[in-house]
């Protein structure tokens, strides 16, 4: 399944209401869940992203819909991405000729 890691930075909104963030992270993850993702780590951190999620769907449609509906509640912003692992990246590198 492919993977994706996402940038977070929160919103007026999100940093007003910043004690619920743990609550609103068991609630996305659910919510991913229910459309066929797979959270497997959410990270707050410092600099210039306020925290980082990395997760697995089943195709971009799906991705995409995940990441839209988290930034419609308005708390947060994301930047989402395709990682590959080193036997993805072998493919992608086999291609190169």
């Amino acid at each position: 399944m492919p993977r994706y890691v996402s940038t977070i930075r929160f919103t007026p909104q999100g940093i007003a209401a910043v004690r619920d963030t743990l609550k609103r992270a068991a609630t996305f993850k659910t919510a991913a869940a229910n459309r066929g993702a797979t959270v497997h780590a959410t990270y707050w951190t410092s600099g210039p992203f306020d925290g980082l999620i990395i997760f697995d769907a089943p195709d971009e449609e799906t991705a995409t819909a995940v990441m839209l509906d988290l930034n419609a509640k308005g708390n947060v912003q994301t930047q989402t991405v395709r990682a590959f692992d080193d036997a993805e990246m072998e493919q992608v590198l086999a291609k190169l000729e």
